[in-house]
């Protein structure tokens, strides 16, 4: 029996858990193809919802889940329901999706109690992220003890970053000590960003200019293929404005409001957090409303656009200047940066001294939601070629999971 017959049912189960949800999807491996896909949430809190979808086949409904090995109970028992696993021994790895690996990790890795101390070590550094993955993980060992579990971090990527672009102006002893520093996030999408754009473009030293934009929204410059900038820091709070985040403001904020409303911080940061970037200045977390208020002339929502953009357009420019002027690519990507056709006009509209042009006709017909998802949006003049692509963050967790896994699992089925 080859390999690749071995394999052939080797399915891996990736997961992105937060406090109260877990997402999963099922990859067939190694044909990368997504059998299902769904969410568990409100975990804990009442009447949990949960959905699962598989080909043009859709379930979802309501009932109490406890905590996260219980929502992993019920992930395994649809997906038996519906066939798109016939037995348990089918999933061989678990790949989980962590926000932060530190300076240590590079690259995913095999969780083992090393990593899983780790994960909670630097829980100090992922308040909001990490108890939500390590309750996941450890609804994953319950559910399914024979998988082979995966750490995949969105910190990984940006470990090639070179201290010039990751070290802060302040106090060494902070960084030696309580490891600030600029680590990045999104490594996982501005990863698989990178590995399209250089089969599309046939080399594998790309300089591009990655543009993340969704909820959470980064930037990275990307110099031969390798991470060299990005926009977020020490956490997913820095950078550019976004849905709900302020981005970088002048941290003095923090303690101004602290005096004048007796914020403690851990309010002011859920105020920067949760309640900042559009919805903040325009009442609407998501860019549809923000664009639609905007369009009936709410001055509020028109700011907000025109913030946001400028935001995005000053780090391209920022980045092109890193990127010694040459630049392969612009890409957009995630919900918005995929779909939004008049955010992505906006942005370019900004950089016209840098002769980017935008074609009106190529935008307005790529979107998630139409026939055309991809394709190149800016005019044949322009001095540099801006892009679409749509990103597959669970495909990249598949893919590592995978080459980390695959031997493993044959060593069990000889």
């Amino acid at each position: 029996m080859n390999k690749n017959t071995e394999l052939e049912n080797y399915k891996i189960l990736v997961v992105n858990a937060g406090s109260s949800s877990l997402k999963f999807s099922l990859v067939k491996m190694p044909e990368e193809t997504i059998i299902a896909n769904g969410l568990v949430g409100r975990i804990g809190l009442g009447l949990s919802e949960w959905k699962l979808t598989k080909n043009s086949q859709k379930m979802s409904g309501e009932l109490k889940i406890a905590n996260h090995s219980e929502a992993f109970n019920l992930m395994i028992n649809k997906l038996l329901e519906v066939k798109a696993i016939n037995n348990l021994n089918e999933i061989g790895a678990i790949g989980n999706r962590v926000l932060h690996g530190t300076s240590k990790y590079k690259s995913s890795v095999i969780i083992n109690d090393e990593v899983l101390n780790d994960i909670k070590d630097y829980t100090c550094l992922g308040p909001l992220h990490h108890p939500g993955e390590l309750l996941g993980i450890e609804g994953g060992k319950k559910a399914l003890p024979d998988a082979i579990q995966v750490a995949t971090f969105d910190t990984a990527f940006h470990q090639t970053i070179p201290s010039i672009n990751y070290c802060y102006p302040v106090p060494d002893e902070w960084y030696d000590e309580y490891k600030v520093r600029k680590y990045g996030f999104h490594g996982t999408s501005h990863r698989y960003i990178t590995e399209t754009m250089q089969n599309i473009l046939g080399k594998r030293e790309v300089n591009i200019i990655s543009c993340h934009i969704g909820s959470g929204a980064s930037i990275a410059a990307i110099k031969n293929g390798k991470s060299y900038d990005t926009t977020m820091g020490l956490t997913p709070l820095a950078g550019l404005m976004m849905c709900t985040r302020s981005g970088s403001v002048d941290p003095s904020i923090i303690e101004y409001v602290a005096r004048r409303s007796g914020k403690n911080i851990e309010e002011i940061m859920d105020d920067l957090n949760k309640k900042s970037g559009l919805v903040g200045m325009a009442g609407f977390s998501d860019w549809r409303d923000v664009e639609e208020n905007a369009k009936n002339g709410d001055i509020k929502a028109k700011l907000a656009i025109e913030m946001i953009t400028e935001s995005a357009a000053n780090y391209i420019w920022q980045y092109v200047r890193e990127l010694d002027g040459r630049v392969d690519a612009i890409v957009f990507t995630a919900g918005i940066g995929e779909n939004a056709a008049y955010y992505r006009f906006k942005v370019i509209e900004k950089l016209r001294l840098l002769n980017i042009k935008v074609s009106e006709e190529e935008n307005n017909k790529i979107a998630g939601f139409k026939d055309v998802k991809q394709g190149i949006i800016s005019t044949r003049d322009s001095s540099i070629p801006v892009y679409v692509i749509p990103t597959n963050e669970e495909i990249m967790i598949a893919r590592e999971t995978y080459d980390l896994t695959k031997e493993k699992v044959l060593k069990k089925t000889r």
